[in-house]
């Protein structure tokens, strides 16, 4: 479906039973929702499942004012007035890597609304990413070591309608101080994080600052476990809805 926001339209897929609790997923960065689809068909046994694809991203339209726009306040409004067109009221979050960013803005935002967070790759400093490829080739040779498969990608994970506004999504990051909400998240949070993550070293500190936080570190595992490791990843972020 398609929802029309503030400056935006945004392709939204919504799977599994509305009378099961909802769960909006937040995608690791310059990814689609076709990221997760892997997911869908055990997760929407379980949940009432939302994806969105960030404005500029996937098949959303870009924003109509990119300085204003491109923002984690604004894609944490985008979901926000996604759910409520859905009236749903509460749900749970997952986001993976670059998402992890506005969906800690988003729970920060909506404690009231957030009833559990899945945080994978939980940082709240700037991204190395020459140590995340380092990290993530470090966790594949293991994984290989080991007979680990990994998730082969899918060029869908990165189809972008409108290719030059999604260069300028991720750069929202750079626009938000994330240790400043760190201590607003009150619900129950998982976090998961590869234990080749140069993100696990914020990860730590994140954990430690949310009251209701617990940490798992993914072995094997860089920068992206629901890609690198899909079955760790879920059984993991089922294990923790099943503790609530």
């Amino acid at each position: 479906m398609e929802v029309r926001v503030d400056g935006a339209i945004l392709h939204v897929e919504v799977d599994g039973p509305e009378d099961k609790p909802a769960l909006l997923l937040w995608p690791p960065g310059n990814r689609t929702l076709r990221v997760w689809d892997h997911y869908i068909p055990t997760l929407s046994e379980r949940f009432h499942v939302i994806r969105i694809d960030i404005r500029g991203w996937g098949e959303s339209s870009p924003a109509e004012d990119p300085e204003r726009q491109y923002t984690f306040e604004q894609y944490t409004q985008d979901a926000s007035d996604v759910l409520d067109h859905l009236e749903i009221e509460h749900c749970q979050i997952w986001s993976q890597s670059w998402g992890t960013r506005p969906a800690i803005v988003f729970c920060a935002f909506n404690p009231r609304r957030v009833m559990s967070a899945a945080l994978y790759a939980a940082n709240s400093d700037l991204p190395d990413r020459e140590a995340q490829i380092a990290g993530t080739e470090r966790a594949k040779a293991e994984r290989q070591r080991l007979g680990i498969e990994t998730m082969a990608l899918s060029d869908d994970f990165m189809d972008h309608k409108h290719p030059e506004a999604a260069k300028l999504v991720a750069g929202a990051l750079r626009k938000f101080d994330l240790s400043s909400v760190i201590d607003k998240l009150t619900m129950p949070v998982l976090i998961g994080t590869g234990a080749e993550d140069p993100n696990l070293v914020s990860s730590r500190v994140i954990a430690k600052t949310v009251p209701n936080a617990k940490l798992v570190e993914f072995p094997a595992v860089g920068h992206n476990s629901i890609l690198e490791h899909p079955t760790l990843a879920l059984q993991t972020f089922l294990d923790f809805q099943d503790s609530l």
